[in-house]
């Protein structure tokens, strides 16, 4: 089965400015606004078996849906692993579970509120900023996989190659 992990960023005005897309064993796409498209996120997604995201119900998906007029879960089956930690009693947000799950992040510090700065400095002329929202993005969907791993949705590699 093909996996893939999404996070999308967003714009102080709602908009979307990345969506970042993992796909399990071949890397990561980034879409950056305004490159954005209806086709382009569904060219990235194409032959996915299985989308993962955290509070992709609530967040990612609506925004998706609101501007680009894409049903993802509509598109390939979702699962949102926010409610598989709150059944592991692994509350708050992705990087709080992060941290109790001993995953490593490389943009430490770095948030959703951060990263609307970020873009915003962007816009302005800050390509390091740019740089460091990209980085964070990739991690936020990177970690996914792992934290799919570590709460048993998906089996570790260990188990894999086990098989």
């Amino acid at each position: 089965m093909k996996f893939a992990f999404l996070d999308i960023e967003t714009s102080w005005e709602k908009t979307i400015t990345i969506i970042g897309i993992y796909r399990s064993g071949e890397g990561t796409t980034q879409l950056i606004a305004p490159k954005i498209s209806r086709d382009s996120l569904l060219q990235s997604l194409d032959g996915v078996d299985r989308l993962y995201t955290y509070n992709g119900t609530g967040f990612d998906l609506p925004v998706i849906q609101q501007w680009l007029g894409v049903n993802l879960a509509g598109h390939v089956p979702h699962r949102d692993l926010m409610y598989d930690c709150w059944k592991r009693k692994l509350k708050g947000g992705l990087k709080g579970v992060e941290r109790t799950l001993g995953i490593h992040r490389d943009t430490e510090g770095v948030d959703g509120l951060q990263a609307m700065r970020l873009w915003a400095a962007y816009q302005r002329g800050d390509n390091d900023a740019l740089e460091l929202l990209l980085r964070y993005n990739k991690e936020d969907c990177v970690n996914l996989e792992e934290l799919a791993h570590k709460i048993g949705i998906l089996p570790s590699p260990a188990e894999i190659h086990a098989l």
